[in-house]
């Protein structure tokens, strides 16, 4: 029992919305996907999915792109990306589905460790920083920290934690997303938001402080998923 991760899948079924306009390593990207998922998640193992899960801007639209990942084999823990504006109602979703668990303020455990995470938003110091974002990066931060304080409810065991945006900017200084992480004692954290090989070589990934930071972005794996644990 195996578990995995892989964020932005950015599935486009009901939508026009191909992205093997932005580079090679989206090329069929929702079949190569399947292909390889199939190839190494049996259905015992769980995936985590690191947000932007579909284009769908409503949630009928977003609907075939859920039940694609449903058909999958494997139990999977979703996260919201920034582009999945279907996400409504976290208690609707977490009824759609007996395999898919829609994360959101809370924590789950999941084999010998615990998933924990929200969202997350550009930090302050990235490139992307602009004034406007202080609100909502404000918002992640409490919803990281609700999450990790429910994280904490539970029987003692490691946290994961999966972010949708890096939890921190170029110059690796603090952010409350770090700040949490370090607090809570959490040693693994993924994310994924960032696109294109020359933005991804500039991201921290490994070990920084004792913590290990994978990007799981799907076009940065090329469509195969990470194995965490």
């Amino acid at each position: 029992m195996s578990i995995f991760a892989i964020a932005d899948p950015h599935l486009s079924a009901a939508v026009d919305k191909p992205m093997d306009l932005f580079g090679g390593n989206w090329e069929r990207h929702a079949e190569r996907l399947a292909e390889n998922w199939r190839s190494v998640v049996s259905e015992s193992d769980t995936v985590i999915l690191g947000g932007d899960l579909s284009w769908g801007l409503t949630f009928e639209e977003a609907k075939p792109d859920l039940d694609f990942l449903h058909e999958l084999p494997g139990r999977k823990i979703l996260l919201k990306g920034n582009h999945d504006l279907w996400w409504r109602g976290i208690t609707r979703l977490n009824l759609l589905y007996d395999d898919m668990f829609f994360l959101q303020n809370t924590a789950v455990p999941v084999e010998d460790v615990i998933i924990a995470g929200t969202r997350g938003w550009n930090v302050p110091g990235s490139a992307e920083w602009d004034p406007h974002d202080e609100k909502i990066y404000v918002r992640e931060v409490q919803r990281l920290e609700m999450s990790l304080k429910a994280a904490k409810r539970l029987p003692d065991a490691p946290i994961v934690v999966q972010l949708h945006f890096p939890p921190f900017n170029e110059q690796l200084a603090p952010t409350g997303f770090t700040e949490l992480i370090k607090a809570y004692g959490v040693k693994t954290v993924l994310y994924g938001h960032v696109h294109g090989e020359a933005a991804q070589s500039r991201l921290l990934r490994g070990e920084h402080e004792g913590i290990t930071y994978y990007n799981v972005a799907c076009d940065y794996l090329n469509c195969m998923l990470k194995k965490i644990r």
